[in-house]
């Protein structure tokens, strides 16, 4: 019979928080696949495991996926772990979780800390819809698409960012962002310099910039929900740009006037600049 791939979650930072379950899972199983094989060797030799560990990143995942399946397909049983808190997020993995679903080999879920969540219910921003944003694209048309839909959102906005490209960020987003909209900077979450910065992009940026130490460790920045006016702009825009590459200015003021309640008049005119 097949081995089962376990997907363990490991602390973002106090050791505290690894679960019972996740020390008895990683002592247990034939091998620990690791993103970084000193990294999370030092993890078990503090928790007091000895196991076997296979690297497992972004540079040979295509290569090593193959060679983890024949291993489960054995009877094998293997961890999967990130640098710290649940792998997949942000992290190497979905391909060889999606091998194993291709394989009929059983994936389990062992959870625990996460960077996200942690950033999440400590914001003090809506937590009932968020958008995920990862770390966004450094530069280029990328990175612009990905600040447009931070600005636009409806839900709050996480970004993980590295520390060195934290203030470029934060001027970024003071660019584009309403003055008084709420962001919090969350920094090494769980360790002994846990810091969370919340207030408007303006204080917040002016905070970091103030303090080279806010410009360090690990960094989760969460960006509250836009104005429902300027999520209904942003909307119209949209459409308004669809319209535009189909039909006159004309006929599509009267589809957006029928959407959107507003006067055709005012739409014809501002379509005309859009345009």
């Amino acid at each position: 019979m097949s081995g089962v791939l376990h997907i363990v979650s490991t602390p973002v930072g106090n050791l505290g928080d690894i679960t019972r379950r996740a020390l008895s899972v990683l002592a247990e199983v034939d091998a620990v696949a690791a993103e970084d094989t000193r990294h999370t060797g030092r993890l078990l030799d503090e928790l007091g495991i000895r196991q076997s560990l296979i690297s497992y990143h972004d540079h040979n995942e295509q290569e090593r996926t193959p060679q983890l399946i024949e291993r489960l397909q054995r009877g094998d049983n293997l961890a999967l772990v990130s640098d710290a808190g649940t792998p997949l997020v942000s992290d190497p993995g979905y391909r060889l979780v999606r091998a194993c679903h291709q394989a009929g080999i059983t994936v389990v879920p062992v959870p625990g800390a996460s960077a996200l969540l942690a950033a999440l219910v400590v914001a003090g921003l809506p937590t009932d819809r968020f958008i995920f944003e990862g770390f966004l694209p450094t530069k280029g048309s990328g990175r612009n698409a990905a600040l447009r839909r931070i600005t636009d959102s409806a839900a709050t906005s996480v970004v993980y960012e590295a520390p060195h490209r934290v203030l470029t960020l934060l001027d970024e987003l003071q660019e584009r962002l309403e003055p008084g909209r709420e962001v919090v900077l969350c920094r090494e979450l769980t360790k002994h310099f846990e810091t969370v910065l919340p207030g408007s992009i303006a204080e917040v940026r002016e905070k970091v910039a103030a303090d080279s130490n806010q410009q360090r460790g690990e960094i989760v920045l969460l960006i509250g929900p836009a104005p429902t006016q300027t999520v209904e702009d942003a909307e119209l825009a949209r459409l308004a740009r669809l319209l535009l590459a189909e039909l006159p200015a004309s006929r599509a003021a009267k589809v957006l006037a029928s959407w959107s309640g507003k006067k055709k008049s005012e739409l014809y005119s501002w379509l005309e600049q859009l345009s």
